[in-house]
């Protein structure tokens, strides 16, 4: 499905041409059209990203010129792309001049992320593995928690919704005997005792409020755990861990340590938006706010964890 085209027009030797640069999830085309006729068309995966070129032979040569036309295409800025044309070493036409159309791909290498090289290849055929390995209990523990917003939604009642997720967390498990595919290697269990636990406590202690403070005690407890690791173990334990996940390098106890105040800021967070909003408003904050919140903060602390364990280069 193509999501965005953009549209590039010059004239060489009394011909009209256009370049047509269009681009999907995953892959980017660019099509070179002379007086509405197709001239040449390139189609690329977004894992090889680059400045496109078409070479052609203008359809009229006078005086016998035979110099090849190239037409550059590339971004410019991150939201738009410019084209460059030349015939043989002379620039003939210049859709924003002054700008450079290599700029995103340089900003990729400086990040490191359009090297094409063997090693990098096989870390994203392993990334790519990895999602799919992972993806079935990304998704059961996106179920649990939608199951948990409906039925308190529902029902009014957040001890309901708190048994129901634990009675889908029970049939996860039991479902995991059967099948092959990891249902149980994201938070899906963790979540599922942290939610018995606070149900229990809401029907003895007769408060919801105790439900609602589910993720101040995960994200305490979790905070711990990754503290004592982090301090007493250089976060030898977690960080090994969470590193075949990620893919990449990491300081592990530099990513511990980080992930453990990552715990600690949501808790914070959880337990500010359940003492000072409603309980409707906490739900809201609870499946669609905390999880987005959690993985930006994650996502940061891995890049940065990521650029501590690289090399000094003096």
């Amino acid at each position: 499905m193509c999501l965005w085209t953009y549209k590039r027009s010059f004239q060489y030797d009394d011909d009209d041409y256009e370049v047509k640069y269009s681009f999907s999830l995953k892959t980017y085309t660019s099509q070179l059209f002379c007086n509405g006729t197709l001239v040449d068309k390139c189609t690329h995966s977004f894992d090889d990203f680059k400045v496109v070129v078409h070479k052609f032979q203008p359809i009229s040569q006078p005086n016998g010129r035979t110099k090849e036309v190239t037409v550059s295409v590339g971004y410019f800025s991150w939201l738009s792309v410019g084209i460059v044309v030349r015939a043989g070493s002379d620039l003939i036409y210049e859709s924003h001049p002054g700008k450079n159309i290599h700029f995103a791909t340089k900003k990729l290498e400086n990040l490191g992320i359009s090297d094409n090289s063997v090693k990098e290849n096989e870390k994203r055929e392993l990334q790519s593995e990895q999602w799919r390995k992972n993806k079935p209990s990304i998704f059961a523990d996106i179920g649990i928690g939608a199951a948990f917003f409906v039925v308190a939604k529902v029902t009014g009642d957040l001890s309901v919704a708190a048994f129901t997720g634990v009675l889908l967390g029970v049939a996860l498990v039991i479902i995991q005997r059967f099948v092959k595919v990891d249902l149980l290697g994201g938070f899906a269990v963790f979540g599922t005792i942290m939610l018995l636990v606070s149900a229990i406590f809401a029907i003895v202690f007769q408060s919801e409020y105790l439900v609602q403070l589910k993720g101040t005690l995960m994200g305490l407890l979790s905070a711990t755990a990754l503290m004592v690791d982090g301090v007493f173990n250089k976060g030898g334990y977690f960080g090994s861990r969470f590193e075949r996940y990620v893919n990449s390098p990491i300081q592990h106890r530099y990513f511990v340590l980080g992930l453990a105040l990552i715990g600690l800021c949501m808790a914070g967070l959880n337990f500010s938006v359940a003492t000072q909003l409603t309980q409707e408003q906490w739900l809201t904050y609870d499946t669609f706010v905390e999880t987005p919140v959690y993985f930006v903060m994650f996502f940061i602390l891995v890049w940065r964890a990521g650029k501590k364990a690289s090399p000094k280069v003096c």
